[in-house]
């Protein structure tokens, strides 16, 4: 991509999300939204291969449709309230139009379909920007209409997408693929614990970002995009590969990791509020995710390819690693100690 054109899609990417996540009208989040959208556009069909112009195009109309929805949304509790506040957001079937407009945004279940194709069309950088920042203006309305949502929809929701997200990122061989299908199984989490303890679900999603983008650039510093590719890397960079199966074990939740922190929070959360049925349910349903967090684990580090091997060899490089994937790694993983001062934070 022209670095004038990279430069101006990554700032209104930036201008897009920072409109939407400090606005309290309507319109204005609205906006952002939309420069959010055509901005990660050009990203996403850089590549012209008809994978990516698909992805594209799948995209393109789910969002559009969503930012319809939340526009016609915003009008109606407009019409019945005489208020653009998005916290004064009151009327019944607004809210619900709305948490269905936010769910194809984000990609929750039942409206997650889109977003494995998408991530599988793009390339990595682009995937790890679909996964974490486009992701933030979303969850923000979520965040700001936390006391209007229907808590029975929002749990119904969330179970379905760590589900889901689970159970059909088992048998998948792309990497991107099981990363799309593991955002849809966290933002379960997110969703379910929402309404209870907003902050929570910003805690959440800061630190799934900061896992998720240690995997991508630790996945894109070595190129790897299948199994297959990741079962040959180890004999390249041994320590990459070391750090990324660490961070792969983080963002399934094992202690003593930072991803251990959220979910431990969030079953104590939904066990205050009663709700010790479902947490069960989602803690048993993560499980599924487990299982192909290990089984990328098991690819990535402790296998050794056979001599010889049937995959295209790739050249060994002296390139030093990245020292942002060297601090993200390190944060993903040393941060559990540090659970009280970021519970004070918070």
């Amino acid at each position: 991509m022209n670095p004038h054109a990279k430069l101006i899609t990554l700032t209104s990417l930036i201008l897009g999300t920072t409109i939407t996540i400090s606005s309290n009208h309507w319109a204005m989040a609205w906006a952002g939204l939309e420069i959010n959208t055509l901005a990660i556009i050009p990203m996403i069909s850089k590549s012209h291969h008809p994978r990516a112009i698909e992805a594209t195009v799948k995209y393109f109309l789910t969002q559009a449709a969503a930012s319809a929805m939340i526009l016609f949304a915003s009008t109606t509790n407009a019409w019945a309230t005489g208020q653009w506040d998005i916290t004064q957001l009151t009327n019944p079937t607004s809210c619900l139009l709305l948490t269905t407009a936010i769910a194809m945004k984000l990609g929750l279940a039942p409206f997650h379909l889109w977003f494995p194709e998408t991530l599988q069309g793009s390339s990595l950088t682009t995937a790890l920007l679909l996964s974490t920042l486009m992701k933030f203006p979303p969850i923000s309305i979520l965040l700001l209409t936390s006391n209007s949502l229907n808590p029975s929809l929002m749990t119904l929701m969330a179970i379905m997408s760590a589900a889901l997200g689970g159970w059909t990122g088992l048998n998948q061989t792309q990497i991107r693929k099981i990363l799309a299908f593991s955002s849809i199984s966290h933002l379960g989490w997110m969703t379910i614990i929402i309404i209870y303890a907003p902050k929570l679900t910003l805690l959440t999603f800061l630190l799934y970002t900061l896992l998720t983008s240690s995997i991508f650039l630790s996945l894109n510093s070595s190129n790897t995009t299948k199994l297959t590719t990741l079962l040959t890397s180890w004999t390249k960079t041994p320590m990459l590969n070391t750090a990324l199966m660490l961070t792969l074990l983080s963002l399934a939740g094992l202690p003593p990791f930072t991803g251990f922190l959220p979910k431990w929070l969030i079953i104590q959360e939904l066990t205050k509020q009663e709700m010790t049925p479902t947490a069960l349910t989602i803690a048993l349903l993560s499980l599924l995710s487990l299982f192909f967090y290990l089984r990328l684990t098991y690819f990535s580090s402790i296998t050794l390819p056979p001599n010889p091997t049937n995959q295209m060899k790739h050249w060994y490089t002296n390139k030093k690693t990245n020292s942002t994937i060297a601090l993200t790694a390190s944060l993903s993983i040393f941060l559990l100690p540090l659970s009280p001062l970021i519970l004070t934070l918070t």
